[in-house]
């Protein structure tokens, strides 16, 4: 297998895309949906660990991973040996219908690493989204309420009921109006950008939950209708927030008090990304429900939705999937989880902090970094144009995207005006050094450009 051309970082920008490329783009825009946004020019050759090589030869180092996707780098051999084993074996049997021993071997594994005491019992889907659908039908089930909290910048899928509680852009819902009714956002707990006026002493996460539980409690939806709260322990697409100690705490209270149930959307946060198994750990706190997909099988289709025992009351027929649980896609998510546990956890904790460590450096020389933020690999840029009244500079932040980009850096944005980095939980310090020096100058180049 070809490597093509291996980036030099003292290199000028690659001219991309390249010939086979612009060839290939034109056709997919006769075929494809327009719908799909589509980052870069990018057409995707090969990949292997952490770089992606395209038709036409150019290497990249990829810190976005397919959305947080390829958990233990693209292609590992001991996934895909898994992948070919199964396959071998047999490609679908409706998990519905009959039973099978690699999905139950994945189930107990969920169920022991858990984020909560009880034992667990495991709901497999094809995505995150249909993952999130299997807990807003388990939460109305077993509660028999019918209303839901989510938060202001969440982003939990493009189904009806998903994007329903999706906050993110408006983009995503418009046309679909009306979507699930029940639904009510309030603001993250986003210290960096307070949405909500708050006593200086108080720790802004538990302000949020004082407001939910004095403010939306008393005027827009009683509390004993609440089935379930849905967030994201970190906040993903809105912009890699992390919220203050003293929310998860406080909101698990409030949820404990109304009986309400706290689900944790560990779709991007889950999986080892955040140096624990489960974002939510961070913050000492047990959920009721967690939903996983993403990184859980290192690229192939795969979601779960993770419950308390004794929330899994639901009949047969109450819910299903023709291809929730694939035998293929179990057997990666057996390997992926494997070699998290082995290792690769561990490394996202101190890639993760050398990043960021490397980040805040950089921070006296590029007063455009407003704010770094994240748990292990799952890191925030915020990117400003005046570090003291915080205002968001959107231009800049594409820019930088596309500029790193042209020098073979594969970044996504996140938020109103965030960076985000998201590599495989395998990168070294070299691919992070790597990355740094692109950003640093990329950073420069956007600086000293009229992109603000």
């Amino acid at each position: 297998m070809t490597t093509g051309k291996l980036f030099n970082p003292t290199t000028q920008a690659m001219s991309s895309p390249g010939p086979k490329s612009e060839r290939l783009i034109q056709r997919d825009t006769e075929v494809m949906s327009p719908s799909l946004p589509r980052s870069y020019p990018l057409v995707v050759d090969h990949a292997k660990g952490a770089n992606v090589w395209d038709v036409d030869g150019n290497r990249y180092l990829d810190f976005m991973t397919g959305i947080a996707v390829a958990s233990t780098g693209h292609s590992h051999p001991e996934v895909v040996q898994a992948i070919k084993d199964q396959a071998d074996k047999f490609l679908h049997i409706c998990l519905a219908d009959f039973h099978y021993e690699v999905a139950i071997q994945l189930a107990e594994k969920l169920s022991e690493i858990a984020p909560f005491q009880e034992d667990a019992q495991v709901f497999f889907s094809n995505s995150g989204a249909e993952a999130i659908e299997a807990a807003i039908k388990l939460a109305r089930y077993v509660t028999g309420r019918t209303q839901f909290i989510a938060f202001q910048g969440a982003f939990h899928g493009r189904t009806i009921g998903a994007l329903s509680l999706t906050a993110s852009k408006y983009r995503q819902k418009e046309g679909f109006f009306p979507l699930m009714s029940g639904v009510t956002h309030v603001p993250y707990p986003d210290a960096y950008r307070p949405t909500l006026q708050q006593n200086h002493k108080e720790d802004y996460g538990e302000a949020i939950v004082d407001y939910i539980e004095n403010t939306v409690f008393h005027g827009f939806v009683p509390a004993e209708d609440v089935a379930a709260i849905f967030i994201e322990p970190i906040l993903g697409e809105g912009g890699y927030v992390v919220p203050t100690p003293g929310f998860f705490p406080a909101l698990r209270d409030l949820c404990n008090r109304y009986e309400i149930l706290l689900v944790a959307d560990e779709v991007q946060s889950g999986i080892g990304r955040t140096g624990k198994w489960w974002g939510i750990e961070h913050f000492g706190v047990e959920p009721d429900i967690v939903t996983s997909a993403k990184g859980l099988a290192s690229g192939m289709p795969l979601g779960a939705m993770i419950a308390r025992r004794s929330l899994m009351t639901w009949p047969p027929g109450a819910h299903g999937s023709t291809f929730g649980g694939n035998p293929v896609s179990c057997a990666a998510g057996v390997a992926t989880l494997r070699l998290i546990e082995e290792g690769y956890m561990q490394n996202a904790a101190e890639m993760g902090e050398y990043l960021m460590e490397n980040l805040r450096e950089m921070m006296p020389r590029h007063l455009s970094i407003g704010d770094v933020r994240g748990k292990g690999l799952m890191i925030g840029i915020e990117i400003v144009k005046d570090r003291e009244t915080r205002e968001p500079a959107k231009a800049m932040r594409d820019q930088i995207v596309e500029e790193a980009f042209h020098q073979s850096l594969l970044l996504l944005g996140a938020g109103e005006a965030a960076l985000r980095l998201m590599p495989p939980l395998m990168i070294d310090k070299a691919s992070c050094d790597e990355a740094l020096t692109i950003i640093d100058r990329v950073l420069t180049t956007a600086e000293n450009g009229d992109y603000r």
